[in-house]
């Protein structure tokens, strides 16, 4: 099964999520829950797999680089 029809959240909702998470009371992977109703895993697929978008690059370049930059650390 294609990781875009287990998880739901956009593009949009989850580069979104990764510029306000860190200003919210309460652990990331707790709002993740909350937010999207997924589990941390399945984020992460889905964020992983929208880093390697170029359709999210071109939309929000600055959070996608770091986001890359974060990861490769």
């Amino acid at each position: 099964m294609d990781v875009d029809t287990v998880i739901g959240p956009n593009t949009a909702e989850v580069l979104a999520f990764e510029n306000i998470w860190w200003s919210q009371i309460g652990d990331k992977e707790k709002a993740i829950q909350d937010r999207f109703g997924l589990s941390p895993v399945r984020y992460y697929q889905k964020l992983n797999q929208i880093l390697e978008s170029e359709d999210a690059l071109k939309s929000d370049p600055v959070t996608v680089n770091r986001l890359l930059r974060i990861r490769t650390r």
